[in-house]
């Protein structure tokens, strides 16, 4: 299934995380998933700390994933019931995120912030650099 096709039927989706913090409601996303990454912080327009992680994938690495898809966003604030997609679906310790999955870039971007503002979730179509400005490498294999 395709990432869109997945952000329009809520429920058909499933958080993924490194370390799974509830390893029976979580998938894990394998070790070499992430091929070139890059953390940063930074600060809001509102002042609020964020984090962010944006790079290179190997969308082969997980079955789920459609190499040739353009993508999708998943976030914690948007969806059809306003409660993300995942829903109830966050990044812990802060109020919200927006991630994009480009399987096709391939390339991943994933913000978490305090403060909602500085987690657009309004630009889903827009791709990682201009939702998550960043480190993208080349992520070309």
């Amino acid at each position: 299934m395709d990432i869109g096709t997945s952000e329009e039927s809520p429920g058909n989706t499933q958080t993924m995380c490194t370390y799974p913090y509830n390893a029976t409601l979580q998938g894990t996303i394998p070790p070499g998933f992430f091929r070139s990454i890059s953390f940063a912080k930074g600060i809001g327009i509102t002042g609020q700390p964020y984090v962010q992680l944006t790079g290179c994938v190997v969308p082969q690495m997980v079955d789920r994933l459609n190499p040739a898809d353009s993508g999708g966003q998943y976030d914690s604030n948007g969806g059809v019931t306003l409660q993300g997609n995942p829903i109830g679906s966050g990044c812990l310790g802060y109020a919200s995120y927006v991630q994009l999955i480009e399987p096709a870039g391939p390339r991943a971007c994933i913000r978490c912030c305090i403060d909602p503002v500085d987690c657009n979730v309004t630009l889903d179509t827009s791709g990682c650099p201009t939702v998550i400005p960043g480190n993208y490498f080349d992520c070309a294999y």
